[in-house]
């Protein structure tokens, strides 16, 4: 019997891809929540805890304020699976209509999406404005339908991706927990973990993260009586990277990976590709189908999954940027938790870069940016709204601007940094020279975060779009320290951190 044929219309993909892009942006999956809302529960470390508290409640803010979960928006993924069946109503090609769609929601009025992409990557790295072009994989499938994911995947977490060729009898379990320390805390856990094993090594990356968009639901393991081979794997990884105890954000704690997927293919018999790739707390993608009778429908939202949490400031101390000095500083201790307010100015990878000329050529520093006895932010911040002072801010990567920080604190005299994640062991050495401090925000908290911030305005480079240079005014803005003057770095200790099982 043949399967009646679809025909499915190019405005239909274009509207589908959109709506996708927008909801995800938004919306985190239910059973991301629930996991989350598991793992805050258990959790025993105060600062990990913490963490995931302004997760869960950036999340719920996102929700309701339809405005994105992390102010890296992502580049975008998808998988496409064509059935044969199909028929088109379109007068462009089908990787034309993905990219309009991506371009269509990434300029949204209400929701504008952080342009992200560049393109000429080995020079002049021009950003494309509008986020395309997405990355497409295609499959063609038997039936009558297109199924389609839709993933945004904020570099964070794509950056790190781990690849190896293993020889057939190496023990894989051992290279991902030699591994996954490495990667540091910028991929934002606790997140979910992609594996992908087999294949010719391109067929394994692409299996690792293909592998990401499945459910999570490693706790339904503990309930089956028997687990296949790969099932087992699964839950042995799972448990053998929690005992780690890197914890959310790299602070230390119980939970590092919500779950462990892994995919695999036959392989050369000479060979063991192993492909790895996290998935971070801001984890956005969603699955749906189109079968010629319009757009595809999204999952409704239930609210009630979400945690009633509000954040508890009681144990922060208030830190006035404006005075700060750096003998006071000398009284804070890594894990410290501060509410900052005052004058912080921003920074990114292209502003760090173009400081760096300017100073070396003998400029000085752009007219109107003073960083003295001020706080640098690693951010690129999404656009605002309506009466919004800035867009989704949460802090970038920070690793990236260790080989400029030497120069920022010799030759700008700021008091210290604001990022994401760990520091080098050399940036912590110098740090404790200049007698500075290093300080984290939430990864996966950005909307949170903003609320923070009253005042915005660029200051420099505002050719540069989302890397130009801001000056914030913030209001009992959440960090904690993570080097302190003495050059002590809360993530090279996180597994000294007692962890209770």
């Amino acid at each position: 019997m043949k399967t009646k044929k679809a025909i499915i219309k190019q405005n239909d993909v274009i509207e589908s891809i959109y709506s996708a892009l927008q909801y995800i942006s938004y919306y985190h999956s239910p059973d991301f929540i629930k996991a989350m809302k598991c793992a805050y529960d258990k959790e025993t470390n105060n600062s990990a805890k913490n963490a995931i508290a302004q997760i869960l409640i950036n999340s719920k803010l996102c929700a309701l304020g339809k405005r994105p979960l992390c102010q890296d928006t992502g580049i975008v993924n998808v998988f496409l699976e064509v059935g044969m069946d199909v028929r088109w109503d379109a007068s462009i090609s089908l990787e034309d209509m993905i990219n309009e769609g991506v371009r269509k929601a990434y300029s949204h009025p209400d929701n504008p999406l952080r342009a992200s992409v560049v393109s000429d990557p080995l020079f002049t790295r021009i950003n494309t404005k509008d986020n395309t072009p997405a990355v497409i994989h295609t499959k063609l499938v038997p039936g009558n339908k297109l199924d389609i994911i839709v993933a945004a995947k904020g570099c964070g977490s794509e950056n790190k991706a781990k690849f190896t060729v293993l020889n057939p009898d190496d023990d894989m379990v051992e290279w991902v927990l030699k591994t996954i320390p490495t990667m540091g805390a910028g991929w934002c856990p606790p997140g979910i973990l992609g594996i992908g094993v087999g294949g010719t090594p391109e067929k394994a990356m692409q299996m690792a993260k293909y592998s990401l968009m499945e459910p999570i639901n490693i706790d339904k393991l503990n309930e089956k009586k028997s687990l296949s081979s790969l099932e087992s794997l699964r839950l042995d990884l799972f448990n053998k990277i929690n005992a780690l105890g890197i914890g959310a954000q790299g602070l230390g704690g119980l939970t590092t990976v919500l779950d462990v997927k892994i995919q695999d293919y036959p392989t050369h018999a000479a060979s063991q590709p192993v492909a790895m790739i996290p998935n971070c707390a801001a984890t956005r993608h969603v699955h749906l189908t189109l079968d010629g009778s319009g757009v595809g429908q999204l999952p409704e939202i239930d609210f009630n999954l979400y945690p009633k949490l509000e954040m508890d400031y009681s144990q922060y101390k208030r830190v006035d940027l404006n005075t700060i000095t750096r003998d006071q500083m000398r009284s804070w201790n890594i894990g410290d938790t501060l509410l900052l307010s005052g004058t912080i100015i921003t920074g990114r990878d292209a502003a760090h870069k173009r400081l760096k000329q300017m100073i070396d050529d003998g400029e000085g520093l752009p007219e109107g940016v003073d960083f003295k006895n001020k706080f640098i932010y690693y951010v690129g911040p999404v656009d605002a709204v309506g009466d919004e002072v800035i867009g989704p801010a949460g802090p970038t990567t920070a690793t990236r601007m260790d080989k400029f920080s030497e120069m920022m604190l010799e030759k700008t005299g700021i008091l210290g940094m604001i990022g994401k994640a760990e520091r080098g062991d050399a940036t912590s050495k110098v740090i404790r020279k200049h007698k500075a401090t290093y300080l984290i925000a939430v990864g996966g908290a950005a909307y949170l975060i903003s609320k923070s911030i009253k005042k915005a305005k660029k200051i420099a480079f505002k050719d540069m779009g989302m890397e130009a240079i801001y000056e914030f005014e913030v209001e009992d803005m959440p960090v904690t320290v993570a080097v302190d003057s003495d050059g002590k770095n809360i993530h090279s200790i996180f597994q000294k951190i007692s962890v209770i099982n």
